[in-house]
């Protein structure tokens, strides 16, 4: 199994999860979070103010998929969320040795 995390702009969170959906990955964990990288904030006014956003607000999607449907995962993804601008954000994937859903004690991909 494989954990996708995927650091996305906000506005493309409904696109991917449409197109997880797609997949038929019905599971996700979704945080609102804030960090730079390159994109290293912007400048906005307020009031006439000028003022640094040095950390710019990001949408965190977490899913844990059986390894043969990752790839597909990571594709739908990628092909949603990519606008090709500097901020498109990150997809980091680990491996999961195991899980358990808690209600049936199921455990491997079957509690997925």
């Amino acid at each position: 199994m494989k954990k996708i995390e995927a650091i996305i702009r906000p506005f493309k969170l409904d696109d991917v999860k449409e197109a997880l959906l797609e997949e038929g990955i019905h599971g996700m964990t979704m945080t609102e979070v804030r960090g730079y990288g390159r994109q290293k904030g912007h400048k906005e006014t307020y009031r006439g103010s000028e003022y640094q956003i040095e950390f710019v607000p990001k949408i965190k999607i977490e899913v844990v998929v059986d390894d043969s449907i990752a790839e597909k995962a990571i594709e739908a993804i990628l092909r949603t969320a990519k606008t090709g601008q500097v901020g498109d954000g990150k997809i980091f994937i680990s491996d999961i040795s195991e899980v358990i859903r808690i209600r049936t004690e199921e455990s491997g991909p079957s509690a997925l």
